[in-house]
């Protein structure tokens, strides 16, 4: 079971989408500098089942065009479960993960993936030094020129 905090609609992660966003507690990585350390104790948050997605999904229903899981990864079958949930109310799906890579069946359920670990002297999605990536999966293009800024 993963636990996640209260999730929030979110405009920029995911360029051209209306995501909600779920952070997903329980974070193994633990990676320098990350703004979200409060998600690294697996006890944090509240379970994410099903029926609770379910009641965030139905709060913004006819609003939403995708789903954003910042990481539980970690955790396949219990995110899989609830990738396969978001796809079936025919929204798309993003995950945010610090891994380089993540399994196939994940992959197979997913419309965006960001990876990559957070390093401070590269910078995030908006730096176009950063080893962080966002693609769309069907085209295997970038995204993150989309966040970089404009001199």
């Amino acid at each position: 079971m993963l636990n996640a905090f209260e999730p929030r609609v979110v405009l920029q992660e995911v360029p051209g989408e209306v995501s909600l966003a779920w952070l997903v507690t329980g974070c193994p990585l633990a990676c320098p500098g990350c703004h979200s350390r409060d998600s690294w104790d697996p006890r944090a948050g509240s379970a994410l089942t099903a029926a609770r997605l379910d009641d965030w999904l139905a709060r913004y229903q006819g609003l939403l065009t995708c789903v954003l899981f910042f990481g539980g990864e970690w955790q396949r079958e219990a995110l899989l479960a609830l990738l396969r949930q978001v796809r079936r109310q025919g929204l798309k799906t993003c995950l945010y993960t610090g891994r380089e890579r993540i399994p196939d069946v994940l992959l197979a359920e997913l419309d965006y993936l960001k990876t990559g670990p957070w390093r401070a002297a590269l910078g995030g999605l908006d730096s176009p030094h950063s080893n962080q990536r966002l693609v769309r999966l069907s085209d295997g293009e970038s995204l993150n020129p989309l966040f970089w800024r404009k001199p």
